[in-house]
C-alpha cells in the first residue's frame, strides 16, 4: 500500500523536509471506504426526505413548499453529497475525509503546508474528468504517469497525497527537562506547529549538515524562537540544547501531541 517515492521540499532554512507520498493502492484504500459512506449517507438522506414527505405532522411546517418538488430535493441533496462530500471533510479536517483518515492519508500543497478552501474545492471539481470514462480510469493512468501520484485534480490546484504520520512517529528522540515554569509554558504558547516542525526537522537532520550550515540554521532558528516568545538560552547551554528544550516544552503544552 505504500509508496517507495518521497516528496523533497527545500525549507528557507536550508532544511530538507521529505514526506512519503501516497501511492494508488493507499488513494483507492481511501476512496472505497468514502465512496461506501456516501452511498450509506445518500441512502440515509432519502429514506429521511421520503418519510418526511409521507408524515403530514411533519409537512405542515413545509406547507410553502411543493409537494411536487419532492424529486426535485432528492435530486439536490444527492449532487450536493457527491459533490461536497470530498471538498467540506478536506475543508473540515485540513485535507483529509473520513476514508483518508482510515487510509492514514492527507492532501497538502506542493509546499508542504495544509490545503485551504481553493485547494479543496478545485482538486475535487477535476474528479469529474478523473472518474472518466469508468472507475477513475483517467486518474489512475495519470497517476501512474507521474512519480508523484498526481492526478488531474492535484496539478490543478497544486496539491499532493502524503502518508499522514502521527506526531508520535516522527516525534525526535532527545531528552527533556522534567520541570519548566508556568512562565515558560505561557511563552513557548505563541509558536505554532509550523515552528515546531521547524524545530523538529532540524534536530533530527542536524547530524547530516554541512557544520557551517548546521550552525546557520540552528542560529537563525533560534534568533526567531528568541524574537517571538523571549526565551533566551543558558550562559552555558548551545544552541541544540536550546532548540530541544523548546521542542520539549512546546510538546508538554499538550497542543501538538
Amino acid at each position: 500500500m505504500h509508496s517507495t517515492d518521497d516528496l523533497q521540499i527545500d525549507t528557507p532554512e536550508q532544511i530538507t523536509l521529505e514526506l512519503p507520498l501516497a501511492g494508488i493502492g493507499s488513494r483507492f484504500l481511501g476512496l472505497a471506504i468514502d465512496t461506501i459512506l456516501q452511498f450509506v449517507l445518500g441512502l440515509l438522506g432519502i429514506l429521511v426526505l421520503a418519510f418526511a414527505g409521507s408524515n403530514l405532522s411533519l409537512w405542515r411546517y413545509f406547507s410553502w413548499v411543493p409537494k411536487n418538488w419532492g424529486p426535485a430535493l432528492v435530486l439536490i441533496f444527492l449532487f450536493c453529497l457527491y459533490w461536497g462530500y470530498f471538498a467540506f471533510f478536506e475543508i473540515l479536517w485540513k485535507g483529509q475525509t473520513p476514508g483518508k483518515r482510515l487510509a492514514k492519508i492527507r492532501v497538502i500543497k506542493e509546499s508542504g503546508r495544509p490545503i485551504d478552501v481553493y485547494e479543496a474545492i478545485g482538486r475535487n471539481l477535476l474528479r469529474a474528468v478523473d472518474v472518466l470514462p469508468s472507475f477513475y480510469g483517467v486518474g489512475i493512468v495519470c497517476m501512474m504517469l507521474n512519480r508523484d501520484h498526481k492526478r488531474l485534480g492535484d496539478y490543478v490546484a497544486g496539491t499532493v497525497v502524503v502518508h499522514d504520520r502521527r506526531a508520535e512517529e516522527i516525534r525526535p528522540d532527545w531528552g527533556s527537562n522534567s520541570k519548566d515554569s508556568s512562565a515558560a509554558m505561557e511563552q513557548v504558547s505563541s509558536l505554532t506547529s509550523d515552528e515546531l516542525v521547524l524545530i523538529e526537522t532540524y534536530l533530527q537532520r542536524r547530524a547530516n549538515l554541512d557544520p557551517v550550515v548546521r550552525d546557520n540554521t540552528a542560529h537563525q532558528i533560534a534568533t526567531r524562537i528568541t524574537a517571538k516568545t523571549g526565551l533566551q538560552r543558558g550562559p552555558m547551554e548551545s544552541l541544540d540544547e536550546f532548540l530541544e528544550s523548546v521542542a520539549s516544552r512546546i510538546r508538554d503544552t499538550a497542543r501538538f501531541r
